[in-house]
């Protein structure tokens, strides 16, 4: 058994795919999220296709390749399906799986080539989005350096060769389109970075010396000066009683600066941002870990931080993203109730409507990198499915990799659709308890994207 406290040091620094929490995760009623984005209407014919699997067949659209370079045509359906989103959340079924990041690769460079796509969303901290954007759109660091250094702890499985070769097209993108440059954005709070702290103190200086100091005084002590991984290890064995006073120290470093606009209204949108998302983070170490009941509301502010990150770039800069994240987090409801009450994708249904769009990415078998449960990395193998298990039935589909549009099948589809299926959901530590939950897929994804088979990340550390 994982103890809650080791469970946030093994998951949360890190996208946390399947909870690992002991708690049930029997698929629970979920309210009802607005309206999906349309898509076109497909005929329905139920006497001649009377299985789901041959009624997914009709609708679905083959894949040429999961690799990201080559022509992008057959990509043009899943196009047609995104319509007017504005946020497209693509998702994961694990956290280090080579197809899962390369067929992301393929769908970025055709929604920023063809749908004028702009931001790439990452479930990764906000600080290390602005470090890796720096060097995206300026130049600015050593790749190596910076994805060494940011993706440690569990955010180690997005140091991969896969995630390098999407950061170097987005850098030779920009280096040629530098007028019209896609982004990095992190949208994550499990880890607040030194950079974080030095723009707030420097609008804070800019603004008056009074303010200067009032912000110096209130993060005294919270800048980190040592490794990510190191600083949430040492954060974390902090009494609980100190996190609650540094998180309440954060919160009143925000409202201080809402009362402060400084010189510039543009900086100060901005100086604002960075100092929620070291609240965001504070927020997050002050839950008590030691205490399995509150696992749930540490989870649901998780994943309401992660939705406010996002929409806060979209319509800050008025871009429009693809998130990446694990199936988890871009659901239109939640995978695991007992643990995530509410989920990122469900949050910016809400905030956007039909806007978003929910991708999710399953498997028939293959191999994954995860954390063995003595927090040593290993690769592991999933079996193919079995009957009764939805990439069971969505392996029957003529296409070793297709995507479909949930929204409209044929009746057998849909009413399989509607019904709760098991499905592989394997997070950043492996066995997990909801590494295998009941989900209608009908009701927590828009389009879904099935791989036949896929081999493990290849890692750079």
């Amino acid at each position: 058994m994982i103890t809650t406290r080791k469970f946030l040091l093994a998951a949360l620094l890190v996208p946390l795919g399947a909870t690992l929490v002991a708690t049930s995760t029997a698929s629970a009623a979920a309210p009802s999220a607005p309206s999906a984005p349309s898509a076109p209407s497909v005929p329905s014919d139920a006497a001649a296709f009377r299985s789901p699997a041959a009624a997914l067949d009709r609708v679905a659209h083959p894949l040429r390749t999961t690799e990201p370079r080559g022509s992008l045509a057959d990509l043009r359906p899943f196009g047609a399906m995104v319509g007017d989103a504005e946020v497209v959340g693509v998702g994961e079924a694990t956290h280090s799986s080579h197809e899962f990041v390369t067929v992301k690769h393929r769908l970025f460079r055709y929604l920023v080539e063809e749908k004028g796509f702009r931001t790439f969303a990452f479930e990764a901290a906000w600080s290390s989005g602005l470090r890796i954007d720096a060097y995206l759109t300026r130049g600015e660091g050593d790749l190596k350096q910076i994805m060494d250094e940011e993706f440690q702890g569990t955010y180690h499985w997005w140091n991969n060769a896969e995630n390098r070769d999407l950061l170097q097209w987005m850098r030779a993108y920009n280096v040629k389109h530098a007028d019209d440059p896609v982004h990095f954005v992190g949208d994550d709070n499990g880890f607040a970075g030194p950079g974080l702290y030095d723009k707030v103190n420097a609008f804070a200086a800019a603004s008056s010396p009074e303010l200067a100091a009032q912000i110096a005084d209130l993060y005294r002590g919270l800048r980190p000066t040592t490794s990510a991984e190191t600083y949430v290890n040492d954060y974390f064995s902090k009494p609980l009683a100190e996190r609650e006073e540094l998180a309440e120290r954060t919160g009143r470093a925000v409202e201080l600066l809402k009362q402060h606009p400084g010189a510039g209204a543009d900086a100060h949108v901005w100086a604002l941002q960075h100092a929620t998302a070291i609240h965001q983070m504070t927020t997050l170490y002050a839950f008590d870990w030691d205490d399995p009941q509150n696992i749930p509301a540490a989870m649901l502010h998780r994943d309401r931080v992660m939705a406010d990150n996002v929409a806060w770039w979209q319509r800050r800069t008025g871009s429009k993203i693809m998130l990446s994240a694990h199936n988890t987090h871009v659901a239109l409801r939640t995978y695991s109730p007992a643990s995530h009450p509410r989920v990122q994708g469900e949050f910016l249904r809400e905030q956007l409507g039909a806007g978003y769009l929910s991708v999710g990415l399953a498997f028939n078998q293959g191999a994954f990198n995860a954390f063995n449960h003595d927090g040593v990395p290993e690769r592991f193998t999933a079996a193919p499915a079995v009957p009764g298990t939805a990439e069971y039935t969505l392996d029957q589909v003529r296409y070793r990799d297709y995507v479909v549009d949930l929204r409209n099948t044929p009746t057998a589809a849909r009413t399989w659709l509607a019904e709760p299926h098991t499905i592989k959901n394997i997070g950043a530590t492996y066995p997990g308890i909801a590494d295998a939950p009941r989900i209608r897929l009908a009701q927590t994804h828009d389009v879904l994207i099935h791989l036949q088979q896929v081999q493990a990340a290849h890692m750079l550390n």
